[in-house]
């Protein structure tokens, strides 16, 4: 994909179209069952400078800014929002089943707890980017599909 991303002769649209249908889902495969740290949404945010970086034949080493990147690319940081967007749709059909998949994705199974700080749970992440307040708030906005789409069009729409 190198010679295809960094081709002169191809307009920077039309490398944008190729990097969202080959790479993305490759980067983005199996992101529905991810927890988002903030360390790992820097090394996302990282990895899509990088892409468009090499689509424009900007130097690593060149002093130029991810806004100015950005601005050349007529774009803006659109990765973690769609990750963002399917997990909120996924977390949403999961919850609606009521099965296995559901105990197991909001973490109320029995027995203890394990020792250490407690990891970050989907829905954690998830209540906090759709701006929910508390995760049981979000449980409870899956039951009502129009209004849990509504929620992530919104989230969407404000980005990370």
């Amino acid at each position: 994909m190198k010679t295809v991303l960094t081709n002169k002769n191809i307009s920077i649209r039309t490398g944008r179209g190729a990097l969202e249908c080959y790479m993305e889902p490759i980067l983005m495969y199996g992101c529905e069952a991810w927890t988002i740290s903030k360390q790992t949404q820097k090394k996302l945010e990282a990895t899509e400078m990088w892409f468009l970086r090499r689509m424009l034949r900007i130097s690593w080493t060149a002093k130029k800014t991810n806004d100015t990147v950005l601005e050349e690319a007529h774009t803006t940081r659109l990765l973690i929002s769609k990750i963002r967007k399917r997990q909120a749709t996924f977390f949403g059909h999961v919850m609606r089943r009521e099965r296995l998949e559901n105990l197991v994705t909001t973490g109320m199974l029995e027995g203890k707890r394990s020792r250490g700080k407690q990891r970050e749970k989907l829905i954690e992440g998830l209540a906090d980017w759709l701006k929910a307040g508390k995760s049981l708030e979000a449980i409870e906005a899956t039951k009502d599909r129009k209004k849990w789409r509504t929620m992530i069009a919104n989230a969407v729409k404000q980005g990370t």
